[in-house]
């Protein structure tokens, strides 16, 4: 579905007109839809029905306690990669016995912390950080329930920096090692394995990777059931794309699960899968307004208020991301670079923009609910901005703009 239409040349967040919010909360602001989430959920749930499938929304798409008690009520469990996302997971409500814990470097006091708190699985990285885990419960006298991130060195064929299934990447172990840990796992009595992971990347458009990535590990699988290695679930990752830009065609779903269907036919095995983006990615908006239109003898500048500390992803990987006016203007259409205020030249969130607006107008930057507040900062010592859930024809403040006394409150001046 999509949240965000037009009624009367006036943008709406499901039944909230976002001029109105803007008005009420200031800019920027991030605006979420309630539906949009809960719809996106039930498209993963519907097309994996046919397994016993366990959908763990991958927090640090989006880590806002609201939209975690959501997908907690949902029934969602939850892909976390620190000690700080599984503090929120339980404190919005979530299971902790429905978290994977992934991620490349663990401390020690996070693998505690997950195991006093009854985690599902690790999602193991490297041997080392298997015997870190060991260690710590054979001391704490907690076995560890674990599964092994194989890197299968398959290119997904998505940015460089989000593409995390090659083997100069820094995740995962290879599959020749990954057979050699699992026989150790199986010798020891502090640890159990319940099931190998993958995750090749994000924003993949193209399902082939997943079909190249799913036969080395469900091959993997069948080696492994040979030698008396019975696993609970293969956890496939996530990494499932949106259209960001007009010709982007993304594969939903159904379509995925297509794929995984002839590997998956005939298994007595759970299924495992994390989306992120592709639940929350199109659920949300950047709303921010027009501070000046600058003309150049080059370029014309549309200056807003939301800056590259707000939102990363144009500067961070040059995203492509819609921008519309949230009142379509009279007049005629100008190219626009629109730029934030920060003191860089790669503060901006689109270049050549067709536009219709004057200083003043609101503009929405679309599919933003993916990796935009989570990747926010204080650079030039900036407010991190309000966050909105749209739920009909309700609004409701789901983090607070971020105050000046904030900005301070952790810094000392000594003596």
């Amino acid at each position: 579905m999509n949240p965000f239409t037009y009624r009367d040349n006036l943008l709406y967040a499901e039944e909230v007109s976002c001029s109105k919010l803007a008005g009420t909360y200031g800019t920027p602001c991030y605006v979420y839809s309630k539906a949009c989430i809960q719809d996106n959920y039930q498209a993963f749930a519907d097309a994996l029905q046919d397994w016993p499938a366990r959908i763990c929304y991958a927090v640090k798409a989006n880590s806002n306690l609201a939209i975690l008690n959501l997908l907690a009520q949902l029934g969602a469990g939850f892909d976390v990669v620190s000690g700080g996302e599984l503090e929120r997971v339980i404190r919005a409500g979530g299971d902790a016995g429905k978290v994977v814990f992934s991620g490349v470097a663990k401390r020690s006091d996070e693998i505690r912390r997950a195991l006093l708190a009854g985690i599902y699985c690790f999602n193991i990285e490297s041997q080392e950080e298997l015997d870190r885990i060991e260690s710590i419960a054979k001391e704490m006298g907690i076995p560890a329930s674990v599964s092994l991130r194989v890197n299968p060195d398959v290119d997904p064929s998505t940015h460089p920096y989000i593409s995390t299934g090659l083997k100069d990447n820094k995740f995962g172990v290879e599959i020749d090692q990954a057979w050699e840990l699992y026989q150790r796992i199986a010798g020891s009595s502090h640890l159990h394995a319940v099931g190998v992971d993958c995750h090749i990347g994000s924003q993949l458009l193209d399902l082939a990777p997943f079909r190249a990535c799913f036969e080395k590990i469900f091959e993997l699988v069948d080696r492994l059931h040979g030698q008396g290695i019975q696993l609970q679930h293969v956890d496939v990752g996530g990494g499932l794309g949106i259209p960001y830009a007009p010709a982007d065609v993304a594969p939903g779903p159904r379509e995925y699960a297509q794929v995984l269907s002839s590997f998956m036919q005939g298994r007595q095995l759970g299924l495992v899968v994390e989306p992120g983006r592709a639940i929350v990615g199109q659920a949300g908006l950047l709303l921010c307004r027009v501070e000046y239109l600058k003309h150049t003898s080059q370029k014309n500048f549309a200056l807003v208020d939301a800056a590259m500390n707000d939102f990363l992803r144009p500067s961070l990987y040059s995203a492509w991301h819609e921008i519309s006016p949230v009142c379509e203007e009279d007049g005629d259409e100008v190219l626009y670079d629109v730029v934030g205020p920060v003191c860089e030249s790669s503060d901006w969130f689109g270049s050549q923009r067709s536009l219709r607006i004057r200083q003043g107008s609101l503009l929405a930057v679309h599919d933003a609910g993916a990796y935009g507040f989570v990747m926010a900062s204080n650079y030039n010592s900036r407010m991190r901005p309000a966050e909105i859930l749209v739920d009909g024809d309700q609004a409701w403040l789901i983090r607070k703009r971020e105050s000046v006394e904030q900005l301070f409150a952790d810094e000392i001046i000594p003596g």
